[in-house]
C-alpha cells in the first residue's frame, strides 16, 4: 500500500498505541491535534511532512483538528530560543491565524467532517485561577527546568521567565480539551506533547499517541529549514522558486529530499541512489528528479515539465528568457551598484541586507555578499526577492 509506505518512511519515533497499520485500517476514527502559535504566518516543506502525513490519515477518514495558539502566543514557545521571545498584539494574532489557515489548506483537506479549527483561549481565556493552580500543582518544577534548553540557559546565566517555564504545561492540556488521539510533530516538540499524555492520564483520558517525523537539513546542507536562516523551501513558495532551490542545494540532499518531501515510492528513491553511488546518474539530473516531483505535488504534473524546461533553457543551455526584463549597468560593477540599477533609492545597508538575508541570486545561486556578485554570462538571471528577475547587460564605463 503506496499510501502507508509513505507514511512509515517519514516516521522517527512512536509513543503510544497507534501503529501505521491502526491508522491505515478501516477501524475507529480518531482526532489529530495539529496546534501552532501564530508568531509568523509561515509554513515551509519542513513543516509540510506531518501536513502530508494528517492528509493521509484523513483520507481514511480521521479528523485533524487545528489548533490555533492564540493564548499561548502571547507566552511563545521557548522551545529551541536562547531568550525569552517578544509578545505580539492580538490583531497580529488574529491576522497571522487566517494566513496560516490559507496555507495549510494547500495540503490538507478542510472540510468539517476530516478538519476542526480550535483556539486554546476558548480555555484559557476564561480559566478561574483557581483551577489553573490546580493544574499547576500536578507538575513539578524539576520537571519542567529539566528541559535541555532551560538548562542551556541556566548554565549560561541567562534568565527563564515564569511564563516560559509553563508553556509545556498550557500545550500539555491542549490535549486534554481537544481529546486528542494523536498527534505528529517534529522532534522538538516532543517534551511538550509527552506533557499532554501525562496530563491526559491525570483526567482520566487515554494518553494520546505521540509520533515525531523526521527531519531534514535546509538547503544549505546544514542547520534544519528556517526563515531567519534563508535555507527554506515554502509552502507558498511559486513553483519556478521551489524548482530553483532544489537545483541549487548540495549533492548528498538529493536522497533525503527525495525520501522526505515526494510521493517516489520506496524502490524509485532505491535506484535514484545506487545510480548516483555508482555513478550512472549526473547530480545535476537527480536534484531535476526530486525538484519536478516537489513541485508536482504543490502545483501539478504539467508545471513541474514547465519549470524543468525553463530552467535548463534559462541557466543550463544559457539562452536568455523572454519573460525576463534586462537592465544595463557598467562593466565591473559591483553588488551595490547593480542592485542599485534596480531602485535607485536603495541604500548601502539596505543592499547589504538583501544579501545577508539570501535574498539575491544568480541562476538560482545564493550570493551573500555584494563583493562576491560575479559577472553575469549572456542569458544568466538575477533575482532579488521573490518579484525582481533580470538579466544583465554590461556596457563599457562611461567617460
Amino acid at each position: 500500500m503506496i499510501e502507508k509506505e509513505l507514511f512509515e518512511r517519514n516516521i522517527h519515533q512512536i509513543f503510544g498505541s497507534e501503529t501505521a497499520e491502526t491508522l491505515f485500517s478501516e477501524g475507529r476514527k480518531l482526532r489529530i491535534k495539529y496546534g501552532v502559535d501564530v508568531t509568523a504566518p509561515f509554513l515551509h516543506l519542513g513543516h509540510a511532512v506531518n501536513l502530508w502525513m494528517m492528509r493521509q490519515l484523513q483520507d481514511y477518514g480521521h479528523k485533524v483538528v487545528f489548533l490555533i495558539g492564540d493564548f499561548t502566543t502571547t507566552i511563545g514557545d521557548p522551545t529551541g530560543k536562547s531568550a525569552t521571545r517578544p509578545i505580539i498584539s492580538d490583531s497580529d494574532i488574529e491576522k497571522n491565524s487566517d494566513a496560516f489557515i490559507e496555507q495549510v489548506g494547500t495540503v490538507l483537506r478542510t472540510d468539517s467532517k476530516v478538519f476542526e479549527v480550535r483556539r486554546n483561549s476558548e480555555w484559557f481565556g476564561k480559566m478561574p485561577t483557581r483551577e489553573f493552580l490546580n493544574l499547576m500543582s500536578m507538575v513539578s518544577h524539576g520537571h519542567l527546568v529539566a528541559r535541555d534548553m532551560f538548562q542551556d540557559r541556566i548554565k549560561r546565566g541567562a534568565e527563564i521567565r515564569m511564563h516560559e517555564m509553563i508553556y509545556p504545561l498550557l500545550q500539555g492540556y491542549d490535549s486534554v480539551m481537544l481529546k486528542s488521539d494523536l498527534t505528529i510533530v517534529g522532534s522538538d516538540q516532543l517534551f511538550n506533547e509527552n506533557m499532554g499524555r501525562f496530563f491526559q492520564e491525570k483526567f482520566g483520558q487515554s494518553p494520546q499517541t505521540v509520533m515525531t517525523s523526521r527531519i531534514t537539513p535546509g538547503i544549505d546542507g546544514k542547520a534544519k529549514q528556517s526563515k531567519s536562516l534563508g535555507n527554506y523551501i515554502a509552502i507558498a513558495d511559486t513553483a519556478r522558486d521551489k524548482f530553483g532551490k532544489v537545483m541549487s542545494m548540495p549533492d548528498e540532499l538529493i536522497v533525503p529530499y527525495y525520501e522526505v518531501y515526494t510521493t517516489a515510492p520506496n524502490q524509485k528513491v532505491a535506484e535514484v541512489k545506487m545510480a548516483l553511488e555508482q555513478g550512472n546518474l549526473h547530480p545535476m539530473e537527480a536534484k531535476a528528479l526530486v525538484a519536478g516531483a516537489i513541485v508536482e505535488r504543490y502545483h501539478g504534473s504539467e508545471t513541474a515539465e514547465a519549470e524543468h524546461k525553463f530552467f535548463f533553457d534559462t541557466f543550463s543551455k544559457r539562452k536568455p528568457s523572454e519573460d525576463v526584463p534586462c537592465i544595463t549597468v557598467p562593466v565591473a560593477s559591483d553588488g551595490y551598484s547593480v542592485l542599485r540599477t534596480l531602485n535607485k533609492d536603495w541604500s548601502n545597508s539596505h543592499i547589504r541586507r538583501l544579501f545577508q538575508q539570501n535574498a539575491v541570486r544568480v541562476s538560482g545561486t545564493t550570493i551573500s555578499d555584494p563583493g562576491d556578485l560575479p559577472t553575469l554570462s549572456e542569458g544568466e538571471v538575477l533575482e532579488v526577492g521573490k518579484k525582481i528577475k533580470v538579466k544583465v547587460k554590461y556596457v563599457p564605463q562611461a567617460g
